[in-house]
């Protein structure tokens, strides 16, 4: 008796199971973007699109950075599926120097260049992301159009305000938790104050904000389990490769406006990334005094955290378009030599890849 029950029962599981996974395709196939599952057709296209992979991922910016790549002669769109769209994105199916790639745009900030390379390596069979664009310098002995590949990147917008009265020897809060930390360091607002004759205190009400690493959860690791990261690394393999472009020759003129010298690519330390546009001259002496870094961009972090923390390798490739903050002896740099950065980063990107695979 006790064993036909089990019989019955196991019976019975068996049958659940196959009506719920029966659920789960009609969900699946009934669903559209507004419900955020991934409807039949949308799955098929990227079906479709994954057998001719492994390919090679490629993240950029904005509209003025990925024109000149699809310009290019070296890129040639897939023939029968050229693009794929999803979730707002467009993801470019095609070959560039004869190596399989998907091109995605992904937006201004973090936020869209984390989710669009989310996206990019969920939805598709890709073994490497490389990101390139234009940045801003902090980097005085480099100039405009010099191509910079940094080994490492570290988002700098992720902070602990003190609290006013609090100093460098007190406890933030939560930092007894695991939260928070004052290992990486501070900015202290009083050291940039503007003094006047008439004001003597170096006090000032902002105090200090304290940088922190973020939270990642690598797919290598346990689920819900934390671990920390700040100065992320990039693929060594692609660094290594990327020290084969220092001879690559690159555009120094736009129309009649020419720099001082020619532009050249140059491997760096460090990068940094964060929600805000550097256009101040003392934040960005600060960054590069703290933390060593030249490029300063709104994007490469995010999509080497993603990378981070789905194993993927990963490089940034960025042409510096102004001094952030200003202060070199040419004026409104951005307005003229974004182009020219924008064209820059294109050559060093193209002849990367043809190198990688060579």
């Amino acid at each position: 008796m006790l064993k036909q029950k089990k019989k019955m029962m196991e019976k019975m599981g068996k049958n659940l199971r196959r009506v719920l996974m029966g659920f789960l395709v009609m969900v699946v196939g009934m669903g559209v973007g507004t419900e955020g599952a991934i409807s039949v057709n949308s799955m098929k296209q990227i079906y479709r699109v994954n057998k001719k992979g492994p390919y090679l991922g490629i993240v950029v910016p904005n509209s003025f950075e990925i024109n000149p790549l699809l310009q290019t002669p070296s890129f040639v769109a897939d023939d029968d599926f050229p693009y794929l769209d999803f979730a707002g994105r467009r993801f470019r199916i095609g070959k560039l120097e004869t190596k399989n790639v998907i091109i995605v745009m992904t937006g201004l900030s973090m936020l869209n260049a984390g989710l669009s390379t989310q996206l990019l390596l969920s939805l598709f069979r890709v073994n490497g992301v490389v990101h390139y664009g234009i940045a801003g310098n902090a980097n005085p002995n480099l100039q405009i159009g010099d191509v910079t590949i940094p080994r490492y990147w570290a988002h700098t917008g992720l902070w602990n305000w003190q609290r006013y009265g609090d100093g460098p020897e007190d406890e933030l809060a939560f930092e007894s938790s695991g939260d928070y930390t004052r290992k990486i360091g501070y900015l202290k607002f009083s050291d940039y104050n503007n003094h006047t004759e008439n004001v003597n205190s170096t006090d000032n009400l902002l105090n200090n904000v304290w940088y922190q690493p973020e939270e990642v959860f690598s797919v290598t690791g346990t689920p819900e389990i934390r671990q920390h990261a700040f100065w992320v690394p990039v693929d060594k393999h692609f660094y290594q490769v990327a020290g084969k472009l220092k001879d690559l020759k690159l555009e120094g003129c736009v129309n009649s406006t020419c720099l001082p010298r020619a532009p050249m690519v140059t491997r760096v330390e460090r990068g940094v990334s964060a929600n805000v546009f550097v256009d101040n001259g003392s934040y960005r002496e600060f960054l590069y005094s703290k933390f060593n870094a030249t490029p300063i961009d709104m994007e490469s972090a995010a999509v080497a955290l993603v990378c981070h923390q789905l194993n993927t390798s990963f490089i940034a490739i960025r042409a510096l378009s102004d001094l952030a903050g200003g202060g070199s002896a040419l004026s409104n740099e951005a307005a003229v030599f974004s182009s020219l950065a924008a064209q820059n980063s294109v050559d060093a990107l193209v002849r990367f890849i043809a190198l990688l695979y060579s």
